[in-house]
């Protein structure tokens, strides 16, 4: 696992550390307070990339097309 805080973390990074915990909790052999540790990031590197697809997502919607299927620039996304 690294040190990075899961706020700093690039999708990909998230991801990848994600399937580590999950790989360390599935094998179970961790002790009791490192697995609830362990549990807590997972928790937060889950959440962090549920976030980040939902932003590109957005971005992604938010291109617009002309008729011929060319993208003509984005419209704003809302504060909220």
């Amino acid at each position: 696992m690294t040190q990075t805080p899961v706020e700093e973390m690039s999708f990909e990074l998230a991801m990848k550390e994600l399937e580590t915990v999950v790989g360390q909790l599935e094998r179970g052999d961790v002790a009791l307070d490192d697995s609830i540790a362990l549990y807590e990031r997972g928790a937060a590197l889950k959440k962090r990339c549920e976030d980040e697809l939902k932003r590109a997502e957005e971005k992604v919607a938010a291109i617009t097309l002309d008729a011929n299927g060319n993208a003509t620039g984005t419209k704003p996304l809302d504060a909220g």
